[in-house]
């Protein structure tokens, strides 16, 4: 019993002394707080860089022997230059002024690029075979000049003759040498379609090309109206050599009466 008695005394006295070191030791700690360490802290990063926050200062006459041991003896102009990373004229700040600059180049590089592409396709479409039929002068003017060029027929070529002259027109081979001039325009307007070539070159070769189909156009028509002349003069021919030839309302008078017109109206 004494023994016990003993050692509860012994562990209160024990516990009594390290509560006493505790409280002491506990006491002991406190919270510094040091300016100068802040500031250099912030001037680390890139807060600030204020050389009227460094510490210690130099005192009256820079006799501060701790401005000495921490600044004088071993940097002195430490506080002179600013080196923040992100300061004005930082490493950092540079490096973002490059690349910005850096960005700049390369869109401006992007633009001219852009632009030059772009040219590039619009040359190529209005040079491309492929796309010469969205060409606007062709779809407002010359697809319906080239019309009957491109979609003609036997019935389109003599459908308004007659059956004398269409059998004349045949036998004597002037249909045939008419559809075979047609045939080469033909031909030589869809490879003017079809190649690559500048827009200014294509619309001087259809310019020229409807030239000619419309003088070939204009030849056509003189054979036709040969054929039907020809018909007629042989057919007042046959009725003359028939007699069954009628000269309507004429009179003896009727050649005096044209000489005299013919007198009048001559010029001297």
């Amino acid at each position: 019993m004494k023994q016990i008695t003993f050692i509860k005394s012994y562990l209160s006295v024990c516990l009594f002394v390290l509560s006493i070191f505790l409280s002491n030791y506990l006491k002991a700690q406190s919270l510094i707080k040091d300016d100068a360490v802040d500031n250099q802290s912030q001037r680390m990063v890139f807060q600030q860089w204020d050389q009227k926050k460094f510490y210690p200062k130099p005192g009256f006459l820079s006799l501060n022997p701790y401005y000495w041991l921490v600044w004088g003896f071993f940097d002195p102009n430490y506080h002179k230059t600013d080196r923040r990373p992100l300061s004005a004229t930082g490493p950092q700040t540079q490096r973002l002024a490059l690349v910005s600059t850096m960005n700049g180049i390369d869109n401006r590089y992007k633009s001219q690029s852009d632009t030059a592409r772009n040219t590039a396709l619009s040359q190529i479409a209005s040079e491309s075979g492929l796309l010469s039929d969205a060409d606007p002068l062709w779809l407002l003017y010359y697809k319906q000049q080239f019309n009957p060029l491109l979609n003609y027929s036997t019935a389109s070529i003599l459908g308004g003759l007659s059956p004398q002259a269409s059998t004349k027109l045949v036998s004597e081979g002037t249909y045939n040498w008419y559809t075979a001039e047609l045939d080469k325009l033909k031909e030589r307007l869809n490879g003017a379609r079809s190649a690559d070539m500048d827009r200014g070159s294509r619309i001087m070769a259809y310019y020229r090309m409807l030239n000619e189909y419309k003088n070939l156009s204009s030849v056509w028509g003189i054979r036709i109206s040969t054929a039907q002349m020809t018909l007629d003069m042989a057919g007042h021919q046959q009725a003359l050599q028939k007699g069954t030839a009628h000269i309507s309302n004429w009179t003896p008078g009727s050649d005096v009466q044209i000489a005299k017109k013919v007198l009048q109206n001559a010029k001297y």
